[in-house]
């Protein structure tokens, strides 16, 4: 070993340096802020890498991410706390709108990048999708204002349904929004429409025994990240009941449910990889504009339909981007 370098290691080690870092650049580190468990977000987080990649980072390689989880949303501010004392080059706030309001709460000044499924100025997060200021950034999907259009689908796939449910999380800010809009849709197509609230997964179970003394026809999943994590207990209740439930994220009819009508969370958790990249490249969240997903998917679960016994139309088979059989 030349003297040079050997006189390099003990004052590295001196200075309480640790060896392995000896030789090493300093890596940036993202701190990934999301709701859920990880084994249910792998499809999520996968995209995410993916999009982190093309954009020229690739975690180990050039860049180490410090996950933070929560099981549903309580927590989130404190381990965005936790993430601001680590001082993590960026902030990914993938679970959601309470991730990203409990992200702006915690820091001005890291910059943070957002996954949300609703409009991002209405809830506070940004002042505006084309100029969001601050040290903020990143994609919408507007997940949340696809609701009418789920009681359409199951409207058509279940004419005679008069009775419907809706799950929704009282947790969020979300929740009334969901529950107005679906009110005012069902009202237009003539069904009646019974909100359900859910936190846990006792509140779950609670809400499919309601609706069972109700009578309910059908249930509606509003759009929201910890119920999308719930979605094997929720299916595994919809086959028990031998209920109809519609979901919001693919991942639901995969499992059992019946049919699923909601925006690409691959493509959406792609954009905020390819985002977050470029503001580990230099780039400034106030000059980068939201960006908003646009593919929007249809999967049915047609074992499922033909064990309720129902037939789904072929027109609406047509339009799907994924049947299960």
């Amino acid at each position: 070993m030349r003297r040079r370098n050997f006189i390099q290691i003990i004052a590295g080690l001196a200075a309480g340096w640790p060896f392995a870092a000896y030789g090493q650049q300093a890596m940036p580190v993202i701190g990934y802020l999301g709701s859920g468990l990880p084994s249910k977000n792998s499809e999520t987080i996968q995209a995410f890498r993916r999009g982190l990649s093309q954009a020229g980072y690739d975690e180990g390689r050039n860049v180490a991410i410090e996950y933070r989880w929560s099981n549903g949303y309580a927590g989130l501010s404190e381990m965005a706390s936790d993430l601001v004392r680590l001082n993590v080059a960026a902030i990914v706030a993938g679970g959601g709108v309470p991730a990203a309001q409990a992200a702006k709460a915690a820091t001005t000044t890291i910059p943070i990048v957002f996954a949300v499924g609703a409009d991002p100025v209405a809830y506070g997060i940004v002042p505006s999708l084309n100029r969001p200021a601050g040290n903020m950034t990143g994609v919408t999907n507007f997940n949340l204002e696809l609701g009418q259009k789920r009681l359409e689908l199951l409207h058509e796939i279940m004419p005679g349904a008069k009775r419907v449910g809706l799950l929704v999380n009282p947790e969020t800010v979300l929740a009334n929004p969901l529950s107005e809009e679906a009110r005012a849709a069902a009202q237009m197509m003539g069904l009646e429409i019974h909100v359900l609230r859910a936190a846990n997964e006792q509140d779950i179970d609670r809400a499919f025994a309601e609706l069972a003394k109700l009578r309910g026809d059908a249930l509606i999943i509003g759009a929201d990240a910890y119920l999308a994590a719930r979605s094997e207990q929720i299916a595994a209740l919809a086959a028990r009941n031998a209920l109809a439930v519609v979901g919001s994220f693919r991942v639901f009819p995969r499992l059992g449910g019946l049919m699923s009508y909601g925006a690409s969370v691959v493509e959406h958790f792609h954009s905020l990889g390819i985002y977050t990249g470029r503001v580990l490249a230099g780039a400034k969240p106030a000059d980068l504009p939201v960006q908003q997903s646009t593919k929007v998917e249809l999967i049915v679960n047609l074992r499922t339909a033909k064990a309720l016994g129902i037939t789904v139309p072929v027109s609406l088979l047509a339009r799907a981007d994924e049947v299960v059989e």
